[in-house]
């Protein structure tokens, strides 16, 4: 990881593909990633752990099965571990992500995974 400060928008604008998170830098055994989305992700559930969502831009929903949140920009949601969930943005958002190094983007039970999301631990930053 770079030892220099790191740029969200030069980071955001390096790459184009949706639900595909690059990792921006690592903190401990966590990494902190960014992604572009925008449509449906799938429903899915991280068993061993949270997820840490912040909206930079956009509209972000977290689907959950008893409800929908909503994250506009600056906001922050913790999916708790064992919680299904789907994220999704009709209009398209750009996110962060707080979690433990080699978390798959599916989770550890999903759905079947459609061709627009990318089954990933995250893609190193380019540059």
């Amino acid at each position: 990881m770079s030892d220099e400060p790191i740029s969200l928008s030069a980071a955001l604008a390096s790459f184009d593909t949706l639900w595909s998170p690059r990792i921006v830098t690592r903190v401990n055994d966590y990494d902190v990633r960014v992604a572009k989305v925008q449509g449906e992700h799938l429903w899915h559930t991280h068993d061993n752990t949270d997820e840490f969502f912040l909206v930079l831009d956009g509209e972000l929903q977290i689907a959950l099965r008893d409800r929908t949140v909503v994250l506009r920009q600056g906001d922050v949601f913790t999916v708790p571990r064992g919680t299904e969930h789907k994220p999704s943005s009709p209009g398209g958002a750009q996110i962060m992500m707080f979690e433990p190094t080699g978390t798959p983007t599916v989770g550890d039970r999903h759905e079947e995974i459609p061709d627009h999301v990318d089954a990933t631990t995250g893609h190193q930053l380019d540059g």
